[in-house]
């Protein structure tokens, strides 16, 4: 089955596409489709991600998947939270749309570190929630929610991942989510534990079969 992804980011089409690989579901960027992104102005993941799966199969004519995710951190109320991947002004930044996003993400840590200091608190945790459309105005919307306890670090460790994954601290892996190689990050990731509950509502409710 091929689902529209309410999203242009290549490393998270990737990381899906993997993770709902066992189940057959083919993911087709947005933007390859001419799609232009949704608005996102609501307070919570739930309402955001089924704001970009509505606009996502409205524009496409196709079933659509949206993942609306973030970094919570328990001592600045739940923050950056849905505005994880903006929390910084835009930086001044040259170059195509991935390195403008790198930028980004080293604004965002930057400032996320700023306004940690001095907190003992440092209990944080990955948020993913995913919304399934079969069109765009399915009353029966399938959502899947995945939390990853961490702790925020002091200092950025590790190359890999992107966004803060180089500031969250994974116990039980004693290490960073970026020093976490792929396969790693799969099998334990907030959108590993999303994906693994949307694949069970896919089989349930639309009775997708794995190929």
């Amino acid at each position: 089955m091929k689902l529209v992804l309410a999203s242009n980011n290549a490393k998270k089409l990737a990381e899906l596409q993997a993770l709902f690989g066992g189940l057959g579901v083919e993911l087709v960027a947005q933007g390859t489709l001419g799609v232009a992104e949704a608005e996102e102005p609501h307070a919570t993941f739930i309402e955001n991600a089924l704001a970009k799966a509505r606009h996502a199969a409205r524009a496409s004519g196709m079933a659509a998947i949206a993942d609306d995710s973030g970094l919570c951190v328990d001592a600045l109320g739940g923050a950056p939270g849905v505005h994880s991947a903006v929390y910084a002004p835009a930086p001044a930044a040259e170059g195509d749309r991935e390195a403008r996003r790198r930028a980004q993400d080293v604004a965002n840590s930057a400032l996320l570190l700023a306004r940690m200091r001095g907190h003992a608190d440092r209990r944080c945790r990955f948020v993913c929630t995913l919304v399934a459309l079969r069109q765009s105005d399915d009353p029966e919307p399938l959502i899947a929610i995945g939390r990853w306890p961490a702790m925020l670090l002091e200092a950025p460790r590790g190359q890999g991942g992107f966004g803060y994954d180089p500031l969250v601290w994974i116990e039980a892996f004693g290490a960073s989510v970026a020093e976490l190689d792929a396969a790693a990050k799969n099998r334990a990731s907030h959108r590993a534990l999303a994906v693994a509950q949307m694949c069970t509502l896919m089989r349930e409710a639309w009775h997708l079969e794995s190929p």
